[in-house]
């Protein structure tokens, strides 16, 4: 059930966070019992996906700095590079709060987060599909140093008001959820910002709750939004130190498998970053022990990976 119901709001950037814990007892089983896996079903914001949390942060940042100025038409653009999950909550957020986006993305980031964010009125502009996220990240930046009057650049990857999201948001609902019980929490990494700003908080309110950081466990992968950072760009926002416990490769595979198990097991269908996260909780329940509380992240469902039809105003039946 929905934490918002009954809620009356003015816009739908309220009704980010405060998403449900779904508890995993397929995913405790394969783990050997006597475990508790959880997962917080970051799907259920309004722009489908744990990017919410730190899009409405940057901007809402932004906006009490006076950088951008929500409605005014001589204001800057928001421009920042996405593979996807943070452009539509960009989009979502800036058609809500009157603030226009520009978006640079891989050209073969799926359909459906094309269209999906052309739907809220943002402008798209591609880099070479053969560089990845890193490359969209490098042609944000060049189009934000020439063009300064035009555009704010809030750059996910380096803005602290990214993980200060889920410092603020997602360490403390987790931990009003599950409190002391809570052994371990788990992330797969893209901005880093996730895992980094949960972190935090639970090394300040609960020391000893070991955080984990997932990655793709090759450079080459199919693990849509997570990065392999020893062949990526290093996000500044990434200061593992004191706060990350450990590095948890997880293949392809594992991802893809975890995905699909999820949907037969649990009637859950989300994308393959989510299948990475619940089979690297499982591997820490597994290793863990009984009595151990592991929670993990679904970032988003796996609808938002196929192949969308065209948004049209009539049919002919």
């Amino acid at each position: 059930m929905s934490l918002h119901t009954n809620q009356r709001i003015g816009s739908p950037v309220e009704l980010i966070g405060n998403t449900p814990m779904l508890r995993l007892r397929s995913v405790e089983e394969r783990a050997g019992g006597n475990r508790e896996v959880w997962a917080k079903c970051e799907f259920e914001n309004p722009g489908g996906s744990v990017k919410d949390r730190a899009a409405r942060q940057m901007v809402l940042d932004a906006i009490a700095k006076g950088i951008l100025k929500p409605g005014d038409p001589s204001g800057k653009r928001l421009i920042d590079s996405t593979s996807g999950n943070t452009g539509v909550a960009y989009s979502m957020i800036g058609a809500a709060l009157g603030v226009p986006v520009t978006l640079v993305m891989p050209a073969n980031v799926s359909v459906a987060r094309k269209n999906i964010t052309r739907a809220y009125g943002t402008e798209l502009i591609f880099s070479s599909e053969l560089e990845g996220s890193d490359g969209a990240i490098v042609v944000a930046k060049r189009l934000a140093a020439e063009h300064p009057e035009l555009y704010y650049y809030p750059d996910q990857y380096a803005n602290e008001s990214n993980p200060r999201a889920h410092y603020l948001s997602t360490g403390p609902e987790i931990d009003a959820m599950v409190g002391e019980r809570i052994t371990h929490f788990c992330a797969g990494i893209g901005t880093t910002g996730t895992i980094m700003g949960t972190g935090r908080y639970f090394k300040e309110q609960r020391p000893s709750v070991q955080i984990v950081a997932i990655e793709p466990d090759d450079s080459f992968h199919g693990l849509e939004g997570l990065k392999h950072l020893a062949s990526s760009l290093v996000p500044p926002i990434w200061k593992p130190e004191g706060v990350v416990d450990r590095m948890l490769p997880v293949s392809t595979e594992e991802g893809w498998d975890a995905s699909e198990r999820l949907v037969s097991e649990e009637g859950i269908f989300v994308g393959h970053s989510a299948g990475a996260n619940v089979a690297g909780a499982c591997r820490l329940a597994k290793e863990a022990g009984p009595g151990s509380c592991v929670v993990t992240i679904l970032p988003d469902r796996g609808d938002r990976y196929f192949k969308a039809m065209a948004w049209e105003k009539s049919y002919a039946w």
